[in-house]
Protein backbone atom coordinates (compact mmCIF):
# COMPACT_ATOMS: atom_id res chain seq x y z
CA UNK A 1 0.00 0.00 0.00
CA UNK A 2 1.24 3.49 -0.79
CA UNK A 3 0.56 6.62 1.20
CA UNK A 4 -2.82 8.24 0.67
CA UNK A 5 -3.33 11.99 0.55
CA UNK A 6 -6.78 13.37 1.27
CA UNK A 7 -7.52 16.77 -0.25
CA UNK A 8 -9.56 18.67 2.31
CA UNK A 9 -11.87 21.54 1.36
CA UNK A 10 -10.44 24.98 2.17
CA UNK A 11 -13.15 25.51 4.81
CA UNK A 12 -12.19 22.24 6.56
CA UNK A 13 -8.75 23.08 7.92
CA UNK A 14 -7.61 21.54 11.20
CA UNK A 15 -6.36 23.48 14.18
CA UNK A 16 -3.48 21.81 16.03
CA UNK A 17 -5.86 20.49 18.68
CA UNK A 18 -8.35 19.20 16.09
CA UNK A 19 -5.60 17.38 14.21
CA UNK A 20 -4.38 15.85 17.50
CA UNK A 21 -7.97 14.61 18.10
CA UNK A 22 -8.08 13.02 14.64
CA UNK A 23 -4.76 11.29 15.31
CA UNK A 24 -5.93 10.11 18.75
CA UNK A 25 -9.15 8.72 17.28
CA UNK A 26 -7.17 6.78 14.65
CA UNK A 27 -4.37 5.24 16.69
CA UNK A 28 -3.78 2.47 14.13
CA UNK A 29 -2.92 5.02 11.42
CA UNK A 30 0.19 7.15 10.97
CA UNK A 31 -1.05 10.57 9.95
CA UNK A 32 0.71 13.73 8.80
CA UNK A 33 -0.67 17.11 7.80
CA UNK A 34 0.94 19.03 4.94
CA UNK A 35 1.47 22.78 4.97
CA UNK A 36 -1.34 22.97 2.39
CA UNK A 37 -3.76 21.24 4.78
CA UNK A 38 -3.68 17.83 3.07
CA UNK A 39 -4.15 14.85 5.36
CA UNK A 40 -1.51 12.20 4.59
CA UNK A 41 -2.16 8.62 5.67
CA UNK A 42 1.16 6.78 5.89
CA UNK A 43 1.10 3.07 5.16
CA UNK A 44 2.59 0.61 7.66
CA UNK A 45 6.01 -0.72 6.76
CA UNK A 46 6.99 -4.29 6.03
CA UNK A 47 9.26 -6.40 8.19
CA UNK A 48 12.52 -5.44 6.49
CA UNK A 49 11.85 -1.70 6.80
CA UNK A 50 10.67 -2.09 10.39
CA UNK A 51 13.86 -3.95 11.27
CA UNK A 52 16.00 -1.30 9.53
CA UNK A 53 14.17 1.44 11.44
CA UNK A 54 14.78 -0.43 14.69
CA UNK A 55 18.52 -0.71 13.94
CA UNK A 56 18.68 3.00 13.05
CA UNK A 57 16.84 4.06 16.21
CA UNK A 58 18.94 1.73 18.36
CA UNK A 59 22.17 3.30 17.14
CA UNK A 60 20.85 6.84 17.75
CA UNK A 61 19.52 5.81 21.19
CA UNK A 62 22.92 4.39 22.21
CA UNK A 63 24.79 7.51 21.10
CA UNK A 64 22.26 9.84 22.73
CA UNK A 65 22.46 7.93 26.00
CA UNK A 66 26.24 8.31 26.07
CA UNK A 67 26.50 11.97 25.03
CA UNK A 68 23.22 13.36 26.47
CA UNK A 69 23.26 16.35 24.09
CA UNK A 70 19.60 16.25 23.15
CA UNK A 71 16.40 14.25 22.80
CA UNK A 72 15.80 11.56 20.19
CA UNK A 73 12.43 10.58 18.72
CA UNK A 74 10.90 7.79 16.65
CA UNK A 75 8.36 8.02 13.85
CA UNK A 76 5.42 8.31 16.24
CA UNK A 77 6.48 11.87 17.19
CA UNK A 78 4.83 14.74 15.36
CA UNK A 79 6.65 18.01 14.70
CA UNK A 80 4.57 21.11 13.96
CA UNK A 81 6.86 22.86 11.48
CA UNK A 82 7.01 26.65 11.10
CA UNK A 83 5.26 26.34 7.69
CA UNK A 84 2.22 24.75 9.39
CA UNK A 85 2.87 21.12 8.38
CA UNK A 86 2.88 18.37 11.00
CA UNK A 87 5.48 15.77 10.05
CA UNK A 88 6.84 12.58 11.63
CA UNK A 89 10.35 11.65 10.44
CA UNK A 90 11.43 8.02 10.82
CA UNK A 91 14.06 9.19 13.34
CA UNK A 92 14.83 12.66 14.65
CA UNK A 93 16.74 14.55 17.29
CA UNK A 94 16.78 18.03 18.85
CA UNK A 95 19.41 19.79 20.95
CA UNK A 96 18.76 19.69 24.69
CA UNK A 97 18.54 23.51 24.83
CA UNK A 98 15.64 23.48 22.41
CA UNK A 99 13.88 20.73 24.39
CA UNK A 100 14.35 22.63 27.63
CA UNK A 101 12.94 25.81 26.07
CA UNK A 102 9.61 24.03 25.52
CA UNK A 103 6.93 24.25 28.18
CA UNK A 104 5.72 21.02 29.82
CA UNK A 105 2.47 21.42 27.86
CA UNK A 106 4.31 21.82 24.53
CA UNK A 107 6.29 18.63 25.21
CA UNK A 108 3.05 16.64 25.51
CA UNK A 109 1.73 17.71 22.10
CA UNK A 110 3.20 17.77 18.60
CA UNK A 111 6.51 19.53 19.14
CA UNK A 112 6.24 23.11 17.79
CA UNK A 113 9.57 23.11 15.96
CA UNK A 114 11.60 21.43 13.26
CA UNK A 115 14.09 18.81 14.44
CA UNK A 116 17.79 19.64 14.21
CA UNK A 117 18.39 16.21 12.68
CA UNK A 118 16.02 13.94 10.77
CA UNK A 119 16.23 10.64 8.93
CA UNK A 120 13.82 9.27 6.37
CA UNK A 121 14.33 5.61 5.49
CA UNK A 122 12.83 4.84 2.08
CA UNK A 123 10.58 1.78 2.26
CA UNK A 124 9.28 -0.36 -0.58
CA UNK A 125 6.02 1.62 -0.64
CA UNK A 126 7.52 5.12 -0.39
CA UNK A 127 7.63 7.41 -3.38
CA UNK A 128 11.23 8.70 -3.61
CA UNK A 129 10.21 12.10 -4.99
CA UNK A 130 7.71 12.61 -2.14
CA UNK A 131 10.36 11.67 0.43
CA UNK A 132 12.89 14.04 -1.16
CA UNK A 133 10.28 16.82 -1.03
CA UNK A 134 9.76 16.09 2.66
CA UNK A 135 13.51 16.39 3.27
CA UNK A 136 13.57 19.76 1.46
CA UNK A 137 10.60 20.83 3.60
CA UNK A 138 12.51 19.96 6.79
CA UNK A 139 15.51 21.91 5.51
CA UNK A 140 13.39 24.97 4.65
CA UNK A 141 11.98 24.87 8.21
CA UNK A 142 15.29 24.79 10.11
CA UNK A 143 16.77 21.29 9.79
CA UNK A 144 20.54 21.27 10.36
CA UNK A 145 21.32 17.78 9.05
CA UNK A 146 19.16 15.25 7.26
CA UNK A 147 19.70 11.80 5.81
CA UNK A 148 17.48 10.18 3.23
CA UNK A 149 18.54 6.53 3.27
CA UNK A 150 17.50 4.35 0.33
CA UNK A 151 18.38 0.71 1.16
CA UNK A 152 17.16 -0.67 -2.18
CA UNK A 153 19.67 1.52 -4.09
CA UNK A 154 22.21 1.53 -1.22
CA UNK A 155 22.25 5.30 -1.54
CA UNK A 156 22.17 8.15 0.95
CA UNK A 157 21.24 11.78 0.29
CA UNK A 158 22.64 14.23 2.84
CA UNK A 159 20.76 17.50 3.38
CA UNK A 160 22.51 20.52 4.94
CA UNK A 161 21.44 24.20 5.06
CA UNK A 162 22.82 26.34 2.24
CA UNK A 163 24.46 23.40 0.45
CA UNK A 164 23.49 21.19 -2.46
CA UNK A 165 22.30 17.71 -1.59
CA UNK A 166 25.24 15.32 -1.32
CA UNK A 167 24.61 11.84 -2.74
CA UNK A 168 26.68 8.89 -1.48
CA UNK A 169 26.63 5.50 -3.18
CA UNK A 170 27.10 2.45 -0.91
CA UNK A 171 28.62 4.20 2.12
CA UNK A 172 29.40 1.93 5.08
CA UNK A 173 28.81 4.66 7.66
CA UNK A 174 27.61 8.24 8.10
CA UNK A 175 28.94 10.94 10.41
CA UNK A 176 26.65 13.06 12.56
CA UNK A 177 29.09 15.88 11.82
CA UNK A 178 28.87 18.86 14.16
CA UNK A 179 25.11 18.41 14.66
CA UNK A 180 25.49 15.02 16.41
CA UNK A 181 29.15 15.12 17.47
CA UNK A 182 30.71 11.69 17.84
CA UNK A 183 27.81 9.86 16.21
CA UNK A 184 28.66 7.40 13.45
CA UNK A 185 25.78 5.45 11.89
CA UNK A 186 26.84 1.98 10.79
CA UNK A 187 24.92 1.22 7.59
CA UNK A 188 25.85 -2.45 7.23
CA UNK A 189 22.65 -3.82 8.82
CA UNK A 190 20.49 -1.16 7.12
CA UNK A 191 21.90 -2.02 3.69
CA UNK A 192 21.87 -5.80 4.28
Amino acid sequence: MTNLTLQLPANLQFTDDEFAQVVAANKDLRLELSAEGELVIMSPTGGETGNRNFDLLGQIWLWNGQYKLGKAFDSSTGFKLPNGATRSPDASWIKIERWESLTPQQRKKFLPLCPDFAVELVSETDDLADTQAKMREYLANGLQLGWLINPREQQVEIYRPGQPVEVLQSPTSLSGEDVLPGFILNLQAIFA
